[in-house]
């Protein structure tokens, strides 16, 4: 995938902060309840999208932002940079697509997704968290 999708870098503990934190923000703002449903989800969704990025830093790759279907990427290689269940990536690549009907088409979005993509956010932020820990404690 390096040079089609990825390129190879050098892991930065400083962008593994910074994703990490923002992250956080993201985790945090989608579970507000005085904004909107869409953004919220938003949110959640951006959130899922820089842990995805997080762990692709700390395994020395990042995504070809030029390239079409770098969010897609980013989510799809999580089995193999944190270890996350196929079954897991489903569920992330479907709240991708419901992102993407979202902000190209207007569609408006249901609770249920606010609410799943809020679990699936912060179930992955422990996640990468904790392989961050056992895998690369100096990136933390």
């Amino acid at each position: 995938m390096v040079g089609v999708s990825l390129d190879a870098i050098a892991p930065s503990r400083e962008t593994v902060a910074r994703l990490r934190a923002a992250a956080k923000r993201h985790v945090a703002d989608a579970q507000s309840s005085g904004i909107s449903a869409e953004t919220r989800f938003a949110a959640a969704y951006t959130a899922i999208r820089m842990l995805a990025d997080m762990a692709l830093n700390a395994n020395g790759y990042r995504t070809l932002t030029s390239r079409p279907g770098h969010h897609q990427t980013a989510i799809q290689t999580l089995p193999l940079t944190v270890g996350l269940p196929a079954q897991t990536v489903q569920v992330l690549d479907a709240l991708r697509k419901q992102r993407h009907l979202t902000e190209y088409s207007g569609d408006l979005i249901p609770e249920s997704a606010v609410t799943e993509a809020v679990a699936q956010a912060k179930t992955l932020l422990a996640w990468v968290n904790d392989w961050l820990k056992r895998n690369h404690p100096e990136l933390l």
